[in-house]
């Protein structure tokens, strides 16, 4: 039997979970970085760690797994401890034993146990739908001194000024006066075309909005009255299909589960705060574990039974 995903599961919520007669998984939250080198940015995430000393159980994991699985306390437990077994028998036969989504445990040549953590997932819920991207480097100083090299060797002519003559002073004040007349009849034309197409502009949007108005307002034939009738989704027993920080992407888990034929629909958030989406829910139990059976084997294996009542 694996347990990888409950104690995956359970290090989303808590900074230590505990495999009891084996050691714990630990979590510690690690602060966004920058690789100086590859210039790569990456959120920040839980870092995940292992400790063979902290072996006695808290219950946190038998619980997790009896209120999950609808099963006894005692019989969880015995599962944990099967599974313990089957972990430590393994892995004295040399064998590296891989827990999905959580890493790889391994004994060294003195018998103790090693941890490698996998990188595939972000237990830090506060990262969700934050990936690692590389921007490329700004070369603010190089282009600097690019100008700084441009401006020493580009030479700067000037041209000296010359003394006009008198006869020229009288050509260019008859040209200025020639140009201030024909720029003054200019002006004039100008401004007489504007205040023409202005007011041609502003028939054409009242003969606009008279239309609009009318295909608007008057409707020949109205449309009777629909009358829907909604039933309320009932029962305390609810299929999980996952939850969403953002309200967007839990509306578009509920459109492809409707698809599909499932009666999907959201049910507020939890205590972290994300959007939970439900494949349905149930008032009998025996009909809802059914249904999670099946569910399982056909289109998640992650989901999980949720026992709340809803408003």
């Amino acid at each position: 039997m694996q347990l990888d995903q409950y104690i995956s599961d359970l290090l989303y919520r808590y900074e230590c979970v505990i495999l009891p007669g084996f050691g714990a998984f630990l979590t510690q939250i690690q602060s966004a970085q920058i690789h100086a080198t590859t210039h790569a940015f990456y959120p920040p995430k839980k870092k995940l760690s292992f400790n063979a000393q902290l072996t006695d159980s808290d219950g946190l994991l038998a619980n997790y797994i009896a209120k999950t699985e609808m099963i006894p306390h005692s019989e969880a437990s015995n599962r944990i401890k099967t599974y313990v077994r089957f972990l430590y028998d393994n892995l004295h036969k040399g064998e590296s034993q891989t827990l999905t989504n959580i890493g790889t445990l391994s004994l060294d040549t003195e018998s103790r146990l090693q941890f490698e953590p996998s990188y595939h997932l972000n237990y830090l819920t506060d990262s969700f739908g934050l990936s690692s991207f590389t921007s490329p480097e700004i070369m603010r100083e190089v282009y600097k001194e690019e100008v700084i090299a441009l401006e020493e060797t580009t030479p700067i002519a000037f041209t000296p000024e010359r003394k006009a003559s008198n006869s020229w002073l009288k050509y260019a004040a008859a040209a200025v006066i020639a140009f201030g007349v024909l720029g003054a009849a200019s002006f004039n034309y100008v401004q007489d075309v504007k205040e023409h197409n202005y007011v041609a502009q502003e028939q054409a949007r009242e003969q606009l909005e008279d239309k609009i108005q009318e295909a608007t307002f008057v409707i020949p034939n109205p449309l009777p009255a629909i009358q829907l009738s909604l039933t309320k989704p009932a029962g305390n027993y609810h299929i999980v299909a996952g939850a969403f920080r953002m309200e967007e992407n839990a509306q578009k888990r509920v459109d492809q589960l409707t698809e599909k034929g499932y009666k999907a629909r959201t049910i507020g958030t939890n205590k972290y705060g994300l959007h939970q989406v439900v494949y349905g829910s149930f008032t009998d139990s025996q009909e809802a574990l059914s249904e999670l059976r099946a569910i399982r084997k056909t289109d998640n294996q992650d989901a999980w039974l949720l026992v709340q009542s809803i408003d």
